[in-house]
């Protein structure tokens, strides 16, 4: 515990963003040279909208292509942005970082996951068959506020003198925030007749995305709490960092190679 430091958490930062950079260049290479069925899969995202039926003297919903979702480019995405944000921190006349962590939080780490856990949960809703233009912004925002309610927790809390009471109420906010996505999703799976048709990497997907959902408002929980090695507010930041890297790399490529669905 006494060996993390704020300089060795920012080369800690160096190399993880390095190991998102090399993942997301190595998805656009076999996206361009070697998978070229994930390069096609580009599901057609659409829009909903009321228009008159003189026949039937009624209003009637009609739907029109907006665009393709180019998939596999934006995993990589999910992937580019992850390291953008450990290089940001990793800055050497980045202060910001520093100044936070003595605060007891980090500002970067919540921005970044606003953005690359919404470009993700997009991804999967897609999988799952949302192709509503109007859902998939919906999906985004609610999740990015998920991440943003965290943001709320840690600088309503880093105020807090010492011995004083959390204050959970963003924690407890952002936790419903968070589900909202996966009760669209959800809805969609179980509309489904034929669950045992489902190919087993959607339930990876599944799977693998509550555990990593799970795992990191524990720490934050463990963090609070002062739980052990938590007590030390750097060492729940580095667990962060451990957990952002195992957690996106595993769903990146699950997702990345779902891609190859029938």
């Amino acid at each position: 515990m006494k060996s993390i430091t704020f300089q060795s958490l920012k080369k800690f930062n160096l190399i993880m963003g390095g190991l998102h950079l090399i993942q997301a260049i190595l998805m656009l290479f076999l996206l361009d040279s070697v998978i070229q069925n994930i390069a096609e899969f580009q599901p057609e995202i659409t829009q909903f909208y009321l228009t008159y039926d003189p026949i039937l003297e009624s209003l009637v919903v009609q739907s029109k292509a907006v665009f393709d979702l180019p998939f596999g480019v934006m995993v990589s995405m999910f992937l580019f942005l992850s390291a953008f944000f450990h290089f940001l921190v990793a800055l050497p006349f980045n202060k910001t970082y520093n100044a936070d962590l003595e605060k007891g939080m980090n500002k970067f780490r919540w921005f970044e996951y606003a953005l690359s856990s919404s470009v993700m949960i997009v991804l999967i809703a897609t999988l799952f068959g949302i192709y509503d233009l109007v859902s998939l912004i919906l999906i985004f925002i609610v999740n990015a506020s998920m991440n943003l309610f965290g943001l709320v927790m840690e600088q309503l809390n880093s105020k807090r003198a010492e011995g004083e009471k959390v204050d959970w109420g963003p924690f407890i906010w952002g936790s419903v925030a968070g589900i909202a996505p996966w009760i669209a999703i959800i809805l969609y799976m179980s509309g489904n007749p034929n669950l045992d048709m489902v190919p087993w990497f959607v339930w990876a997907i599944v799977g693998t995305y509550f555990v990593a959902f799970n795992t990191f408002p524990i720490n934050m929980v463990l963090q609070y709490l002062k739980v052990g090695k938590w007590s030390n507010y750097l060492y729940g930041e580095k667990t962060y960092i451990v957990l952002s890297l195992v957690a996106k790399t595993i769903l990146a490529w699950l997702v990345f190679f779902g891609a190859m669905q029938p």
